[in-house]
């Protein structure tokens, strides 16, 4: 059973860091991706990583890296100088030869 488990998320204030992790289990994945979604927007392409190659969001670049943990099946967003347009839910999705799985989201808010 595949299990896509994100967390890290909270409130912080601008200018401020916060590392979210997304923990995926139960299959071999081909890619991991991180997604956004703020209030009254739709979901966004964040970051992805896929092997040893990564892609990220124009905007983000410089600021968001993602990274990952075979031996922790982990994932990781390390977000610096966060923004308040980086307010959102953050979705992990990972990426099997079977389908994709979204996990629940974590909240990242950012407070001026």
């Amino acid at each position: 059973q595949v299990r896509v488990v994100e967390s890290g998320g909270g409130l912080v204030q601008v200018g401020g860091s916060l590392r979210l992790s997304c923990a995926a289990s139960g299959s071999i994945f081909n890619s991991v991706g991180w997604y956004r979604q703020a209030p009254e927007k739709q979901r966004e392409f964040v970051a992805r990583i896929s092997g040893g190659s990564t892609n990220y969001k124009d905007s983000v670049k410089g600021r968001f890296t993602i990274s990952r943990d075979n031996a922790k099946n982990t994932v990781y967003l390390q977000i610096n100088s966060l923004k308040p347009e980086d307010t959102a839910i953050y979705y992990c999705v990972a990426v099997t030869s079977s389908g994709v799985y979204w996990g629940q989201g974590t909240q990242v808010t950012v407070s001026s």
